[in-house]
């Protein structure tokens, strides 16, 4: 399934409400079925180095249609998918920091 730019548009509003709650500034990035960025949002503040970050998260998550979180988890030493970050032009796993920080 694709994503419109409209319903990815939505997504963003979303995701900076949810940052605005949890009282932090976010890079947010949205992509769409090929992992192609459709929408992507700055929000004041957030900080410069997380942009990539955002996009390759973004990305990670696609490529294996589950949660980032859950991808890290499988990556660690010993894992199913050790060392898996390091494929794909470098992917991103979301932990507690990442979650956090944008």
């Amino acid at each position: 399934m694709n994503i419109s730019l409209a319903t990815a548009e939505k997504a963003i509003i979303a995701a900076r409400q949810k940052s605005e709650e949890m009282g932090v500034r976010m890079n947010i990035a949205v992509v769409d079925a090929g992992a192609n960025l459709v929408a992507f949002a700055r929000m004041d503040g957030a900080w410069l180095g997380s942009l990539d970050i955002s996009v390759k998260k973004a990305k990670t998550a696609r490529y294996f249609d589950m949660p980032t979180g859950a991808i890290g988890g499988l990556s660690q030493p010993g894992g199913p998918l050790y060392n898996i970050e390091h494929s794909n032009g470098g992917l991103i796993f979301l932990s507690w920091w990442h979650s956090h920080q944008g």
